[in-house]
Formats: C-alpha cells, structure tokens, sequence
C-alpha cells in the first residue's frame, strides 16, 4: 500500500460501513463459498445488519476494528473476549494489501490484554490460506453450517517481549 494504513477501534459511527463492508467482502469475495447461491448469502448475511453491529459496538465483550487507507475504510474485524475471533473482512479490492493482516494482528492484541492466551476461529476455504499464513492451523474437523464449510484454527497468542 502506498498511503499509510491506520488500523483503530471502530465507533457508534461505523456501524452502517461496517455492514456494508461487511455485505461487500461476503458478496464479492467469497463467492468461492457460497458459489453465488442467494439463500446462502442471505443466512450469511442476515446478522450482519447496522443493527447489529451497532449492538455489538456497544458491548464490551466485543472488540471491532476498522482498518482506514486515507481516512476511507476498506476493512472491519471482530473478536470476542472468550478468545474467538468472529470476523475479518476487507473489501475485495483491497485483498492481498495488508489489511487483513494489520486488522488480525490489532485483535490479536487485544485478546492478549483480555488475557486469552489463544485465538480461535472458524475460517472458510476463501480465507483459510490467508489465516494459515498468519500461523493458525486447524484444530477441527471441518464442519457446515447454513450450506457454509467452517475450519475450525487456533493460534497461540504469544505476549510480546
């Protein structure tokens, strides 16, 4: 990326480009694992409201980061205090540029503050190589849900020195 990446906690305020970017990166980028089938998007989709994020904004459980390239958003990622990290989405034409990285290393963080010593997620085969390259690896066998294949992948969470 040629401007910088600012990578922060998301607001009240995010909550409906949350949802669209959100829409965007399952619509447009993981065609791969819905294979464009309109039921499936919309049981991928239907939680994923302004609504909801808001809910979830307001929640201290949760922790939802925005990752910004000159003030725009391109990309949202979720975890939770138990450990998990629900989401991370990027839009598609910013793939492959950093940002799902910088926004898995800022939950990453986070997690270590709340005391996981582990992250564990459910990847899809769209970004199952993409968490493999950030050192998780599956722990599961994979399962389906709502027409949807899920890798469950942990990593340990290692504080830094």
């Amino acid at each position: 990326m040629d401007a910088p990446l600012h990578i922060g906690q998301a607001t009240r305020a995010d909550a409906g480009i949350i949802s669209r970017i959100v829409e965007r990166s399952i619509r447009v980028g993981c065609a791969l694992d819905h294979r464009n089938d309109a039921k499936i998007v919309a049981a991928w989709t239907h939680n994923k409201t302004a609504a909801h994020i808001h809910a979830w904004l307001i929640d201290p459980r949760f922790y939802l980061s925005i990752a910004l390239l000159q003030d725009k958003p391109i990309g949202v990622a979720m975890a939770t205090s138990s450990g998990r990290i629900a989401f991370c989405y990027v839009l598609p034409e910013w793939f492959r540029r950093g940002a799902g990285h910088a926004l898995i290393l800022d939950l990453e963080t986070w997690l270590l503050g709340q005391g996981s010593r582990q992250a564990h997620l459910n990847s899809t085969r769209t970004s199952e190589a993409f968490y493999r390259r950030l050192g998780y690896r599956e722990c599961a066998q994979t399962f389906s849900v709502a027409g949807l294949y899920a890798i469950p992948m942990h990593k340990a969470l290692t504080p830094p020195s």
